[in-house]
């Protein structure tokens, strides 16, 4: 499928394990940057040199899930050496060359548009988040199941956001017995709640409501789950926090009230690195051959 074509896949964690046995499945030439703990487990890979012609030759630049800091930094949990995705570095490769990542930082925007290279963020994607939905709705469960004393059946389980996530969650709670809510913004969304058997309630009114319940999952990157809300719940309450960081609850008011809250982001690359990385490579795989048929047709 990508015989013939070079990608770089710099840094990265579990997820990134499987990610490159697919692309060498597949036939590319892979470089690799920020692995050199792994020692010698992928031979068809070789180690990308920064200052050599490889850079020239690259199709595609797979960063991490959560990209760059804020100073343009790659994570690895591979590796001990700190990788700087610079400028300069990227203006010698292809005009055409892509820059997938899971997540973009204003940094990473700019440096992709000074160096005129297309950015992809994937998790902004619909069918990446969908399929992501699955890994993240399976640790959610695992999560609640190890951090209550009561039965999922039962339980007040509160959603707030309907995304392609929040949607995933409710479905499958209501499915196990809970008796669940959805905090939603749009009539749109309360509709769909509604078709689905559930409870809407509306976001942008809380004054008043009564948000008692015995699990609360936060889906959405903004400070929601706030002490108006955190106040009202039962000693042994739940709250998970599926935003990314740094997520959408006030932690330091649930420890003060002694109600437990996790933060916990990224669990498809936690629970299920294998199937994250395979949701990943199908992504990249079919974006660099459309843009490839594309370039060829333009």
């Amino acid at each position: 499928m990508l015989t013939g074509y070079h990608i770089a896949v710099i840094g990265g964690d579990a997820r990134q394990i499987e990610l490159i046995r697919k692309l060498n499945e597949w036939g590319a030439a892979v470089y690799l940057a920020g692995f050199d703990q792994l020692n010698e487990s992928f031979r068809e890979a070789v180690d990308l040199d920064f200052d050599s012609k490889q850079v020239e030759q690259l199709d595609a630049i797979i960063l991490p899930v959560p990209g760059t800091d804020g100073n343009g930094n790659i994570e690895g949990i591979f590796s001990n050496q700190l990788i700087q995705l610079k400028e300069e570095w990227l203006k010698k490769t292809p005009p055409h060359c892509q820059i997938f990542t899971g997540i973009a930082n204003e940094h990473l925007h700019d440096l992709a548009e000074s160096s005129n290279r297309k950015l992809i963020p994937l998790m902004d994607r619909d069918d990446v988040a969908i399929y992501n939905s699955i890994p993240t709705v399976e640790g959610t469960l695992m999560l609640v199941i190890q951090h209550t004393d009561f039965t999922i059946h039962g339980s007040r389980v509160t959603v707030l956001g309907l995304g392609r996530v929040g949607m995933s969650l409710a479905r499958t709670f209501h499915h196990l017995g809970a008796d669940v809510s959805v905090g939603v913004r749009t009539t749109s969304s309360a509709a769909r709640v509604h078709e689905m058997g559930l409870v809407p309630f509306d976001m942008n009114r809380l004054d008043g409501r009564d948000m008692t319940c015995d699990i609360l999952i936060n889906t959405i990157p903004s400070q929601v789950v706030t002490p108006g809300i955190i106040k009202q719940l039962p000693s042994h309450a739940l709250i998970l926090d599926l935003a990314s960081k740094p997520g959408g609850t006030d932690f330091r008011y649930a420890d003060k009230r002694g109600i437990r809250a996790l933060l916990a982001p990224g669990l498809p690359g936690i629970v299920a690195p294998k199937t994250a990385g395979r949701i990943i490579a199908d992504v990249v795989s079919r974006l660099i051959q459309d843009h490839s048929r594309k370039e060829n047709e333009a």
